[in-house]
């Protein structure tokens, strides 16, 4: 007879089998990486709060609503969660089989951008408007499509055992597998996106084994391309204004350089400890821009102060920790190369973000992942969450 206990006695067999097959060792449950997950959902609980506390008095955004972007943000954490637990369900592996029409879906998406279905919103004709408030930025969908794409190209032979690394023709095909969605995300222009994906392709070709010459090939390509696109004028008027900004911290600080010197006043003024939630001067005055998304840390920095930026770096610190844990432990190429994307993707975001709050990055239109309002941005990071624990769950376990 068994003798394992059920904490809810009065439930039937069959509850309690269902119970058992769920919370038995080596179940789905048992298998998921718990710190990541409880990581991840601290960084949105987290969010929530600053979300509400930067537009709970922006009456010209609120729809008179105080609570409005923190209900929206809620919806979005959740729906959140609901695509992770079905990336989980499908599995890395079979979605690895979808790849080709994931690909399509969201290249169609991005070029539906630059069709007047495609909405602009501070400069950047990066969104498609679907009404009653809502939004979709599909270059958020191409971070995930580019990382499982080039992961099913450079991991097909390796993990067929044709091959210890991919071959020179292989990697070719994922670097042209990329280069067609950054092109058409340049054409926005979204230089924030591009910069992410650059980095991704980076982190992808790293994971795979491919020789070290592809690197350092597209590291000087990617310099020269930089120094071509400014000097061909490519960028708009407002990102040479944000890299001008960059370079010179005291230039025009009420015009071009307004918004990371107001980020700078507000995370400094936090001190230690923070003025509090809700209390910050520089947040309730409306004095920092777009401060629910692209400058969200600023909230923090203010109201919560060093430890409140800290706990923020340290929960994203233990995301990434465990990712590193999942690329490491798995036992198959494709799933390393998937997490490293990740990785990548992950850890520059947020770098990028919090750098351009400290002055220390330019400015590029980021969201902080997980804590920035936005859903597109919510929905593609809890996916990557997903990837990722699937990878973790059918990682074959030892008995």
């Amino acid at each position: 007879m068994s003798t394992h206990s059920y904490p809810l006695g009065r439930y039937g067999p069959q509850q309690r089998s269902a119970w058992h097959r769920l919370t038995a060792r080596g179940s789905v449950a048992w298998r998921l990486d718990w710190p990541m997950l409880l990581a991840a959902s601290a960084l949105s609980a987290i969010g929530g709060l600053l979300v509400w506390s930067a537009t709970r008095n922006r009456t010209e955004i609120n729809q008179g609503d105080p609570q409005y972007f923190l209900l929206r943000h809620i919806l979005f954490f959740a729906i959140g969660l609901a695509l992770m637990g079905g990336t989980i369900w499908l599995g890395h592996r079979r979605l690895r089989g979808a790849v080709p029409v994931l690909y399509g879906v969201s290249v169609l998406l991005a070029l539906l951008v630059l069709t007047p279905l495609g909405a602009t919103i501070n400069g950047q004709r990066a969104w498609i408007q679907l009404g009653a408030g809502f939004s979709i930025q599909p270059a958020e969908f191409i971070k995930i499509t580019v990382i499982l794409g080039m992961a099913m190209l450079l991991a097909a032979r390796v993990d067929a055992g044709d091959r210890d690394y991919p071959d020179h023709r292989t990697v070719m095909q994922g670097l042209g597998m990329a280069a067609g969605p950054i092109a058409v995300i340049m054409l926005m222009p979204d230089l924030g996106s591009v910069m992410v994906l650059v980095v991704i392709v980076l982190g992808v070709l790293l994971a795979s084994g491919a020789s070290n010459r592809w690197i350092v090939g597209l590291v000087t390509a990617g310099a020269g391309g930089a120094v071509a696109v400014w000097m061909l004028g490519v960028l708009d008027e407002y990102q040479i204004n944000r890299f001008a900004a960059f370079a010179n911290p005291a230039l025009d600080p009420a015009g071009v350089g307004y918004n990371t010197n107001q980020a700078r006043i507000a995370i400094g003024s936090g001190g230690l400890g923070g003025k509090g939630l809700f209390e910050g001067t520089q947040t309730t005055g409306q004095f920092v821009p777009e401060q629910q998304t692209d400058f969200i840390f600023t909230v923090a920095g203010e109201e919560l102060g060093f430890v409140g930026g800290g706990l923020i770096i340290a929960l994203m610190g233990v995301v990434l920790w465990r990712a590193c844990r999942i690329a490491r432990e798995t036992t198959e190429l494709y799933g390393t190369i998937v997490a490293a994307g990740v990785i990548a993707w992950l850890a520059f975001q947020t770098f990028e973000n919090i750098g351009m709050t400290l002055g220390i990055m330019p400015v590029a239109g980021l969201p902080l992942p997980f804590v920035s309002y936005g859903g597109t941005s919510m929905f593609a990071v809890w996916i990557a969450v997903g990837l990722l624990q699937s990878i973790k769950v059918q990682r074959p376990v030892s008995a």
